[in-house]
């Protein structure tokens, strides 16, 4: 039964005749009043209800309580608008809407008491939000206000729970085998050419045992081909290689060439040595080198790098308690700019090397160099490591005058460079141009005045605005980097225990409570993903795949910026939720590839699904064919860039003849 709000506020139309009207039918004695509002003429029902321990006022507006538009209300004659009334305003009308309040109340009561939640703060709005809109509008209102705070208080709750599951303070300890074993640090810092990693290797050559720890694939694949050629006590090393792609593992091996993610952290060594440990301040890759730092299970440590590593380099020691010895190294060459720029193409000689900042511009700068009479290596990122060595080699062996390159060749590729020319001082960072950094100008330009082959290393512009911004930068003080805020990436134990205290099986959520709800006390270790990994768990999400299978997938090295590798990477993620067997054709290794550019991605999809066969073998068993091709591919792509080389360098001799 309705009951009237005490003493309502009368909301009377402008229109006399309508108060009257009003008055006539009783509408204040049943609860209702006659309200224009909103480009609207209606009938609002006030009341309460008493229901799950509440006593709820109210103020709605029926189903049919809508009467006409203010337009058309004026044109109706008394009679008309006083029948509309008598049908819209029946005491079964008012019945049902205070039937339908007190069972909203209810649910929404019982909901609140559930969550913990004051339910009166979402139930008043049944008086208070004045509008002209149905009730089934406002019972949808509130009905969102109170999901939306019971997913906060939610959220509230997860977060605490997942900030009590996860301690960054406790990073260290996750690492059984290190933090129970003596360790100690040895860094050694210079510039490129100051024979560090010479040092390094040959420590890690006489240990017993050991591990080499790289930023790339061919850096992992020189040095395990240098230790394989070590004789340090009359005999050969035992040597495996491990990557993400590759695994080449050698009875009894005592050493391990290996990039840094493949670090294993369960099988104690005497000596490792992580390369390029300023690396710990890179963006998407600095948690790799935390790791290392933290987990590398060796008695003696050589961390090898750059020399503004240092500060963060003491911080991890100290934190981690190891103690720590600091060799700095001085470039064993000197290093000098040009004193003028090199302006134009005749102006390149043999020795050189030419760098621009994209395969376009590479390939680019490589014909107008060989249309003018110099044979040249070419090398960058896109390629694959033993492409860029067999490169590489042409220009060791005199085979390649010039060697046309992007930054690729400012980290491995030791060759005989005599003078870095650069053509611009402008990089793509993924979303604008800008001036490259003075720490990468410096490990380029450190590239020139290879030691025992070239008295000096040369710099140069080959454009004076060039030529001058580099000099700058060579002088510019390089900042050292932080001793703070290291990088640490999620692990799968860490999603499965984050998932463990909110059941949350989402592998986007999962990584955005990793980054925003565990705690970090005071920033020495910090929680980082990649922008690449967020958006593939956002697609990863939609299939019917493991937080295990969605995670694996979402570390697949593959561009997603390449629409073939892409729509591999898609199918591959489809056929493991189907839980198909995807296995590779091996006619596909008959090398019917069209461009540069499609052999260059078939190597990297073929490298792609090595990676993912090495760690779900039963689904993906292809992995000695996925090698086999992307070796062929990868010396289509040496021979095509040979072949382009040579037939540049025909048409200059027959110009020329």
């Amino acid at each position: 039964m309705t009951v009237p709000h005490p003493d309502p506020v009368p909301q009377p139309t402008d229109d006399i005749d309508d108060e009257a009207l009003a008055r006539e039918l009783g509408l204040a004695q049943q609860g209702v009043q006659l309200v224009k509002m909103e480009g609207r003429v209606f009938v609002r029902c006030f009341g309460w209800v008493e229901a799950g321990g509440l006593r709820v006022p109210y103020d709605l507006v029926p189903s049919q309580g809508v009467l006409a538009k203010p337009s058309k209300w004026r044109k109706l004659d008394a009679e008309a608008r006083r029948k509309l009334l008598r049908e819209r305003v029946t005491p079964a009308v008012i019945d049902t809407l205070n039937a339908s309040v007190a069972v909203f109340v209810n649910d929404i009561a019982c909901q609140c008491e559930d969550a913990n939640l004051d339910a009166a703060l979402f139930l008043n709005q049944l008086a208070e939000l004045a509008t002209s809109e149905p009730a089934s509008y406002v019972f949808e209102r509130i009905e969102q206000r109170v999901l939306h705070a019971i997913e906060r208080a939610q959220e509230e709750r997860y977060a605490a729970r997942t900030k009590e599951s996860i301690n960054l303070a406790e990073y260290p300890e996750s690492f059984d085998v290190a933090c129970r074993m003596p360790r100690r640090f040895i860094a050694l810092l210079g510039p490129t050419n100051s024979g560090k990693t010479h040092r390094a290797m040959e420590a890690l050559a006489l240990a017993a045992s050991g591990v080499y720890l790289a930023p790339l694939r061919l850096l992992a694949l020189e040095n395990f081909e240098r230790l394989q050629a070590a004789r340090p006590h009359g005999e050969a090393l035992a040597v495996s290689l491990v990557t993400g792609e590759e695994r080449r593992l050698a009875d009894g091996a005592t050493h391990v060439a290996s990039t840094v993610e493949m670090l294993d952290t369960r099988t104690r060594v005497e000596v490792a040595v992580i390369d390029e440990i300023q690396m710990l301040a890179d963006r998407d890759r600095g948690s790799a080198w935390t790791a290392a730092v933290c987990g590398a299970p060796a008695s003696v440590v050589y961390l090898v790098g750059a020399p503004e590593a240092r500060r963060a380099i003491e911080a991890l020691a100290e934190r981690l308690g190891c103690p720590l010895e600091v060799h700095l190294l001085k470039r064993m060459g000197p290093l000098s700019m040009e004193s003028t720029a090199v302006r134009k193409l005749r102006g390149l000689r043999r020795g050189d090397a030419v760098i621009a900042f994209s395969r376009r511009e590479v390939l680019m700068w490589r014909d107008m160099i060989t249309e003018m009479g110099l044979s040249v290596a070419t090398v960058y990122g896109n390629l694959a490591p033993e492409v860029r060595r067999a490169q590489a080699e042409r220009f060791r062996d005199g085979s390649a005058d010039v060697v046309v390159a992007t930054d690729a060749l400012a980290m491995g590729l030791n060759m005989p460079i005599a003078r870095i020319v650069m053509t611009t001082s402008v990089k793509f960072n993924g979303v604008d141009e800008e001036e490259i950094s003075a720490s990468l100008a410096r490990q380029i330009a450190g590239r020139a005045g290879r030691y025992g082959v070239h008295e000096e290393g040369l710099v140069a512009g080959y454009d004076d605005d060039t030529h001058e911004v580099m000099r700058a930068l060579l002088k510019e003080k390089i900042a050292p980097l932080g001793a703070t805020g290291f990088a640490v990436a999620p692990s799968i134990e860490h999603l499965h225990r984050i998932g463990a205290v909110t059941g949350e099986t989402s592998l986007a959520k999962l990584l955005k409570r990793f980054m925003h709800n565990i705690d970090v006390p005071d920033g020495f270790f910090f929680p980082r993903i990649t922008e690449e990994q967020t958006e593939r768990a956002l697609w990863l999400d939609t299939l019917t795949l493991s937080v295990a299978e969605k995670f694996m997938l979402s570390l697949v090295p593959v561009s997603t910026r390449v629409p073939s590798l892409q729509r591999a990477w898609e199918q591959w993620a489809h056929a493991l939720s189907k839980k198909k067997i995807t296995k590779l054709n091996p006619e596909q290794g008959k090398l019917a590839w069209g461009n540069l550019q499609e052999v260059e991605d078939s190597c990297r999809l073929y490298s792609a699904y090595a990676w993912l066969a090495y760690r779900l073998p039963d689904f993906f068993p292809s992995v000695a064919l996925a090698q086999q091709l992307a070796r062929a591919a990868s010396e289509r792509v040496d021979s095509i860039l040979h072949a382009q080389n040579a037939a540049t360098r025909k048409k200059h001799d027959k110009k020329f003849r």
